[in-house]
Formats: C-alpha cells, structure tokens, sequence
C-alpha cells in the first residue's frame, strides 16, 4: 500500500464527507477510494470512520489520524514546493572539487564574480589532485583534466589543455637536450604519479605513429607543482600541462624539448553525475565556467 496515497485519499474522504465526493476531487472510482480506505484500517488495526447510509463520522482514533495526515500532507507539500523552487533558482550550498594546481590558477580568480553574480549560492571548493567519487564523497560538480571523461558522468568539455616536455636552460646547459624520445632513457625525468602513463611517456610524430619511452625517473610526485619546482631547479626533464607552465615557457624560465614531437591533448571537463534534474545551481556553474573558457584557453 502507498501510505502517503491512503493519507491523502482518507484526507479527502473526510473533508468531503463522502466516498463518491473524494473519487471526484481526486479523479479516482469510488471502489479505489474504498479500497484506501479499507487498506488503511487493515494496516493501523483500527477502524477510521463510521458509516452509514446517510453520513460518516470519524472514530477517536480516525480524528487523531485525520490531524496529523493533514499535517503530513501539509509537510510534503512544502518540501515538494520547497525542491521545485531550488531547481528553478540557483541556490543554496554547491561542492566543487578541482585538481589543486588547475584550482589555484585558474579557477581561484573566477569565484569572487561567480559569488558576485549567484549571491544565494553558498560555494564549497574542494581541491585535491585524486579522482574523487561524487556521488559517494557529496560534491555536485567536478573539474577534471581528462581525455574523454568517465562513462559513468556527464560532462561537458570547457576548454583542451596541451601537455609540453621541458626543462630549464640550467639542466640542458649540463646535460644538453634530447633530440628523439629514446634520449629520454638517459636523461633524469620528474613524473607525475596521476597522469595517464607515469613510467612510459608517450610522444606522437609528425605522420601519427606513437613512440613509448620508459623514462629514467628521479622523481615521482601526486602534485603538479612540486614537479614544476624541481624542474625549475634544474632537478631534471618534466611533462607539464601548459596552464600550469605557460608563464615559464612565456619567460624562458622552461624550455619545451622534442619540438618536433607532441603529446595527446587532453579536455578540461565540468563532471557531474547526471543530467536528469539537474539543479539550477549546478545549472548555472557550468554555464559560468563554459563562457569564462570560451575560445582560447588563458594560459596558452
């Protein structure tokens, strides 16, 4: 039995003091009404009303029924009112989660706008490098650098974001430069434990074929810009995304190697679980993000 149906059609039985009244008001046959009804005293062990050819009246424990199905109904009205208003006008808390280094430069000078233009939006900004699950950890919406996403998700492609090999003027001054991807093999290499391929990097030629490398590592790290550090430092050869090192490539401070080479892009995606419902607050964020990247991506 749908208990929240047998409240509403007792509810209407008894303000309309008739069977044949309530099937009218809820568009239903009298024998559905009875059947409720019926259901509903088998299911409580008590009768509800009492009937007779002429009238019905409520029993003590119909009345007690009556007042407090009529204030559950009331409540659920609300709360149905209450979710239909939150879908239509962006508001309330949102949980973004972002990759660290992505978050702090590119998304990070967005947020004071956002606010500025959704002030009834409460911003929760998570960021972590990890693939988070957003259903399970409660965030509404993700930023991902990706190829291609998750099957499981929606999303929506913001921007491409370009991965470059480098590495100082300082390191190439003592030890020279690569000129084919097998000279990678001999030279000290600073990897990215979260991307695609730690230990192979993999280049593409000019006519498509794929070259695989398995790189001398002398350092591994889950954060962008502690590679970017000891690259600047001269620590050895890194795999950056441009928006994480345009300004270095921009001041010389790194040097792209392999020119002559490339490297699969990748998507800046805005994730989230599903497209059904979707919120208007979730609505609007990835509406703001698609119009801050449109075009040319800042750091290229």
């Amino acid at each position: 039995m749908d208990r929240l149906r047998a409240f509403e059609v007792f509810a209407a039985v008894v303000g309309q003091g008739s069977f044949t009244r309530a099937a009218d008001k809820l568009d239903t046959s009298p024998a559905n009404v009875t059947r409720y009804v019926n259901e509903l005293e088998g299911a409580l062990g008590a009768r509800l009303l009492n009937r007779t050819s002429r009238r019905l009246s409520l029993t003590e424990t119909g009345r007690m029924l009556h007042e407090r199905a009529l204030a559950i109904l009331e409540d659920v009205a609300e709360a149905e009112a209450i979710a239909s208003t939150a879908a239509m006008q962006p508001r309330g808390r949102l949980r973004v989660n972002a990759p660290l280094s992505f978050g702090i430069l590119h998304l990070a000078p967005l947020w004071p706008r956002f606010c500025a233009r959704y002030p009834d939006i409460e911003l929760d900004v998570s960021l972590v490098d990890r693939v988070v699950d957003l259903v399970e950890e409660g965030y509404d919406l993700a930023i991902r650098i990706s190829r291609g996403g998750s099957p499981a998700l929606v999303s929506r492609k913001l921007a491409t974001a370009r991965h470059l090999i480098c590495a100082s003027p300082d390191y190439l001054a003592r030890h020279g430069a690569p000129t084919r991807p097998e000279d990678l093999k001999e030279h000290a290499c600073i990897a990215y434990v979260y991307s695609d391929s730690v230990d192979d990097w993999r280049l593409l030629d000019n006519a498509g074929k794929e070259h695989s490398v398995a790189v001398r590592q002398i350092m591994r790290t889950n954060n962008g810009d502690t590679a970017r550090a000891a690259a600047l430092a001269g620590l050895g050869i890194v795999r950056q995304p441009t928006f994480l090192i345009g300004q270095d490539l921009r001041r010389k401070r790194l040097v792209p190697l392999l020119t002559g080479y490339h490297m699969a892009e990748t998507d800046v995606l805005a994730v989230y679980p599903s497209r059904r419902h979707l919120s208007a607050k979730v609505r609007v964020m990835i509406d703001f993000l698609a119009e801050a990247f449109r075009g040319t991506p800042p750091w290229e």
